[in-house]
C-alpha cells in the first residue's frame, strides 16, 4: 500500500512516498520564512516511472500548503511543471 509521510525539522523537510515500507519517492523542501517553502527536488524510483508518483508527492506538498495557508516556490523543474499544469494547485504559488 502506498503512503506519504512528511518530515520537517523547521528548516528543511521532505515528503517520502512508501510502497509498503520501501521508500520509492521523495520530495525535499526548505523553509523560506514562516509562510512559504521552496520545493528543491523531486525523485521517484525508476522502477515506478510513469505511475504518477511524482505528481502525488507534489500534490501532498500543495495540500500541506493549502491546509496551513502557506505558499510554495517551486525551484524543482518537475514540481514547477506539475503546479503550472494544474489550475487547482496554482493558488499556493508564492
Amino acid at each position: 500500500m502506498m503512503k506519504i509521510e512528511k518530515h520537517d525539522d523547521g528548516k528543511k523537510g521532505y515528503f517520502k512516498l512508501l510502497d509498503d515500507e520501501k521508500q520509492v519517492g521523495k520530495m525535499t523542501f526548505t523553509w523560506a520564512g514562516p509562510n512559504k517553502f521552496i520545493i528543491d527536488h523531486t525523485e521517484v524510483d525508476p522502477g515506478y516511472k510513469g505511475e504518477g508518483l511524482g505528481r502525488k508527492l507534489v500534490k501532498a506538498g500543495v495540500d500541506f500548503a493549502k491546509e496551513n495557508k502557506l505558499k510554495i516556490i517551486p525551484l524543482c523543474p518537475f514540481a514547477k511543471k506539475i503546479i503550472e499544469k494544474n489550475a487547482e494547485f496554482q493558488e499556493v504559488l508564492a
